[in-house]
């Protein structure tokens, strides 16, 4: 049965993670092997306790080796890996002893890698260690909780060797972020709920984590942090910055920094455009506009505060972005007054957030106006960079 799920008054199908897929066909090939049993479809029950039916495809099978693969759906979500053939195949394993690099199961039955396709780990900081196949704990629990039903089922105690493989993984991942996190040769095996909400917010979010959780197992205490390819462009054209490493927070700021802080990350420094930032002067810590605006308030309130008369404040309700009430502000002779109110008010905003665990320095900017203002400690921070 579909899942659905409603967002910005659509209804959205909802897909199957590929540590589902994975698991789907896991469970199929064990069944083909330890049973002679081929199957068209199988039941997963994901860790939230959904069954889900998967269509599977058999490969290839023999006395010591079956293959299948599911065809990942991602239903409504722009996902890169829709429609990619994840292939898992089961096979009998007679070495003995332990074997490097290669996931085991809790009982010692099972052994879990992953082949062409599939990232291989190559920096800390990440789930997996140094050299292992990217296939994160859930869906590796997954796969190995299905693999192990049928095992006892069929009472079948020998060691089996589970393996996946995704053709298109290596070209694909070019489009994940798996390149600068480390990951090399392939994609990653994800999903913590089995299930794929379109446009998951916690993907996000989750991808930020990882960032910052692998610059801190790498041993920095200091990270640059941008909205988006607006404020990479200012930082590497004009602060000749290395953007090689930086976090992109993309409209998740609070939560970021909500991050940095759980981490232990010494020092922050945010540079972004002002359209986003000036919502931190209210409290907004989500900049989506499906979340809060608040551009037109903060702007017209400090103006009012450092003397714009109604006129002007008329005007920048009516302007269609920062630009046009920057340009406001500039022919009133308050646009300098003004950045220096809003960006007090920023510092205060994030101060509150972060506590005095995280030392942190915000510049704003426009494409228009070039660097608008900064909150204090900024410059100590920006050169310790």
């Amino acid at each position: 049965m579909d899942q659905y799920v409603n967002k910005n008054k659509k209804q959205l199908r909802c897909g199957i993670t590929t540590g589902t897929c994975a698991a789907a066909a896991a469970q199929a090939a064990a069944k083909h092997l330890i049973f002679g049993i081929e199957s068209k479809e199988v039941t997963i029950y994901t860790p939230k306790g959904i069954p889900v039916v998967v269509p599977v495809e058999l490969v290839t099978s023999s006395e010591n080796k079956a293959e299948y693969f599911v065809v990942k759906d991602s239903g409504d979500d722009p996902d890169v890996t829709n429609g990619a053939k994840i292939y898992v195949s089961v096979e009998k394993r007679n070495t003995e002893g332990k074997v490097q690099n290669i996931f085991e199961d809790e009982f010692k039955q099972l052994f879990l890698d992953g082949g062409e396709g599939v990232g291989r780990v190559t920096q800390k900081g990440l789930e997996q260690k140094i050299g292992y196949a990217a296939i994160n704990t859930v869906p590796r629990k997954m796969i190995f909780d299905t693999v192990r039903e049928v095992c006892q089922i069929g009472e079948y105690k020998e060691q089996l060797l589970i393996q996946i493989h995704v053709p298109e993984g290596s070209q694909l991942a070019k489009k994940t972020f798996n390149p600068r996190l480390g990951i090399e040769g392939g994609i990653s095996i994800l999903g913590t709920s089995g299930i794929l909400e379109p446009m998951s917010e916690k993907a996000i979010v989750d991808t930020i984590e990882i960032e910052i959780r692998q610059q801190k197992a790498m041993g920095k205490e200091r990270i640059l942090v941008t909205p988006g390819n607006y404020g990479k462009g200012y930082v590497a054209k004009y602060l000749g910055l290395d953007m090689e490493s930086s976090i992109k927070c993309s409209n998740y700021i609070g939560e970021t920094l909500d991050l940095a802080v759980a981490y232990g990350i010494k020092q922050l420094l945010l540079v972004g455009n002002i359209g986003k930032l000036v919502k931190l002067a209210a409290g907004v810590m989500n900049t989506h506009s499906k979340v809060a605006d608040a551009r037109y308030e903060v702007f017209a309130a400090y103006t009012g505060l450092c003397g714009g008369t109604k006129e002007s404040l008329e005007q920048i309700m009516e302007c269609k972005n920062t630009d046009e009430m920057l340009a406001v502000l500039e022919k009133e002779g308050l646009k300098e007054k003004v950045l220096d109110r809003i960006c007090k008010r920023i510092h205060e905003q994030v101060a509150h957030r972060v506590g005095e665990e995280l030392e942190f320095g915000i510049m704003l900017f426009s494409d228009k106006y070039g660097f608008l203002g900064q909150t204090k400690d900024t410059e100590k921070i920006l050169s310790a960079f």
